[in-house]
Order: C-alpha cells, then sequence, then structure tokens
C-alpha cells in the first residue's frame, strides 16, 4: 500500500492511500478527525483530492460528531461497566483500577480534567477489550457455525476508522470499540464481516447473502454510521 499526505484547505491534513484490489474510493474519518482516502492503485492522486473536496460539508459535520464528549460519573462504558470517579486531595497523581464491572479513577483533580478524562478513556479503553475479549469470539463462533460461514482465525483489535474487516485468508478483525454498540448491530457487524469470507467486495452478490442473514441490512448499515469507535458514554 501507498500513501501520499496532503493539506486540503477546509479539511485539513489528508491520507491518501493506494492499494491494489481497491476498486472505488473510499473516504474514512477516525476517532480522533483524521481523514483517510481509500483509492484504486491507478487512479491518480489528483482524483481522490477532488473526491474529497466533494464531500468537504460531509467531512466537516463528522469531525463535529468525533468531538468526543466528557465521560461523568456513574456512566455506562461497554455491556458490563460502569465509570466511577473519586476526587482525594490528599491523592499523589491519577489512579485508575478496572475490575469486573467498574472503572474506578481516584485523583486530587475534578472530573473533568484533561488528563483525568484522557486516563479515564485509556481505563475504559481497557475495559472494553476484556470484554470484547471474553464475549465476541463466542458470538462469531456462534453465527458463523449456525448461518453456515467458516472463518479461519478471529483477531480483536483497537479499529478506529471502521468496526470490522476480513481478509482474503477469512481473518476477520473487530473493534472492541464494538462493544458500546447495541446487540442488533454487534451482531450485524460480525455477520458482514462473515459474509465477506466469500464476497470480499461490496458487490450485488454480497448485499443479497448478508440480507439472507440480516434483514434489513441497508437500513442497519445506516444505522451504524451514527455510532463511531471510540468510548462512548451509554
Amino acid at each position: 500500500m501507498a500513501t501520499h499526505q496532503v493539506f486540503i484547505e477546509g479539511i485539513g491534513p489528508v491520507t491518501l492511500a493506494k492499494r491494489r484490489g481497491t476498486r472505488n474510493l473510499r473516504l474514512s474519518i477516525n476517532a480522533s478527525g483524521r481523514v483517510r482516502v481509500g483509492m484504486p492503485h491507478w487512479l491518480p492522486y489528483k482524483s481522490a483530492i477532488a473526491f474529497a473536496k466533494d464531500r468537504r460539508d460531509w467531512i466537516a459535520e463528522q469531525q463535529i460528531l468525533n468531538q468526543q464528549a466528557v465521560l461523568r460519573n456513574g456512566v455506562r462504558v461497554g455491556k458490563a461497566h460502569t465509570l466511577y470517579f473519586s476526587k482525594d486531595p490528599s491523592a499523589r497523581g491519577i489512579k485508575t483500577r478496572v475490575d469486573k464491572v467498574a472503572i474506578h479513577i481516584t485523583s486530587p483533580y475534578e472530573e473533568s480534567d484533561h488528563m483525568v478524562q484522557h486516563k479515564a478513556r485509556i481505563a475504559s479503553e481497557r475495559a472494553l477489550a476484556t470484554e470484547a475479549r471474553t464475549i465476541l469470539p463466542y458470538r462469531v463462533k456462534s453465527l458463523s457455525a449456525l448461518h453456515g460461514y467458516p472463518y479461519e482465525e478471529l483477531r480483536i483489535r483497537k479499529l478506529t476508522s471502521r468496526w470490522g474487516s476480513c481478509s482474503s485468508q477469512k481473518i476477520i478483525t473487530l473493534s472492541y470499540f464494538l462493544m458500546q454498540l447495541p446487540w442488533e448491530l454487534i451482531d450485524y457487524v460480525i455477520l458482514h464481516e462473515l459474509v465477506h469470507t466469500r464476497h470480499l467486495d461490496h458487490s450485488p452478490g454480497f448485499w443479497r447473502a448478508l440480507e439472507e442473514l440480516a434483514p434489513g441490512a441497508k437500513a442497519l448499515q445506516k444505522e451504524i454510521r451514527a455510532h463511531k469507535p471510540r468510548v462512548q458514554p451509554i
């Protein structure tokens, strides 16, 4: 894969990524708001730049949505955890602890402090990763067996620009941020990647197969765009 960095007025830094096997231009924005345009290896960079400029308004809207909400005491994180902040004037620095059902942040500062929020997000990601590695392998295995879509391997990673992927070797990778989604959308992402074990592209055949497993797939795909792979209070 070849990448090229450009600065586009009104958008900011943009990564242009050429990859063999890519057929279409694909625009994505990660959790930090960085813009990436995936493109076929044979297409000139100027075409990708024009593509991004044409979608400047959409990019600006998504970057606003990407702004992280302040985490507050008592919010739920993932499926099993609750976040708790404790202010202790005698504490030396910011301490974090994650157990089976709670994320504890203790510090001499207010919960809205920038570094307290940063530490809370790191601890919350630890909780999400633990949940994902406990729950997702069983769910993927179950849906794979139920629908007859075998895969070679499952990997759980920190994906911030997509919810999952599937390689030509049938290796499925899922974002641990999936644990922030409703169960219906988690299953949709898993089924989406399982169907990719037979259809690597998003051809009509792919959507027909996915619709059989997840009726209303296009509506679910639209719904999931309202969510971002990041720590999000529930």
